[in-house]
């Protein structure tokens, strides 16, 4: 594991606890920090996220971004490095994605059922 790997692992670590004790997570909905991506010159951290239901993300990603400046400077005090990356929250779309493209793979096999049937 290099360097850049081991920096996004402990930020989303450390991200995932500090969201979930210093913030309020609406009720019946989950939150997941699906991923982390430095910048190559590592001023910059994509914290993509991952909302279910998906009708509340744009709640929580409101609230992550009012939040955002408290939520970075606890992470400055976690990590051992400086400077910690300045974070940036970012939809998660590879899941939305893959759950399409499984949706339209599902409706393939019921077409092909129905055509083998007759």
């Amino acid at each position: 594991m290099d360097k850049k790997e081991k920096l996004n692992s402990a930020i989303q670590h450390e991200l995932n606890n500090i969201i979930f004790k210093e913030l309020d997570i609406f009720p019946g909905t989950l939150l997941t920090l699906t991923r982390v991506e430095c910048s190559a010159n590592f001023f910059e951290v994509k914290v993509y996220v991952s909302v279910f239901p998906e009708e509340s993300f744009e709640k929580i990603f409101d609230l992550l971004n009012r939040h955002i400046y408290s939520l970075q400077q606890s992470l400055n005090k976690k990590l051992k490095i400086r400077p910690v990356p300045k974070i940036i929250f970012k939809r998660e779309d590879k899941i939305t994605e893959a759950n399409r493209v499984e949706q339209l793979l599902m409706e393939i096999e019921k077409e092909q059922d129905k055509q083998n049937k007759v």
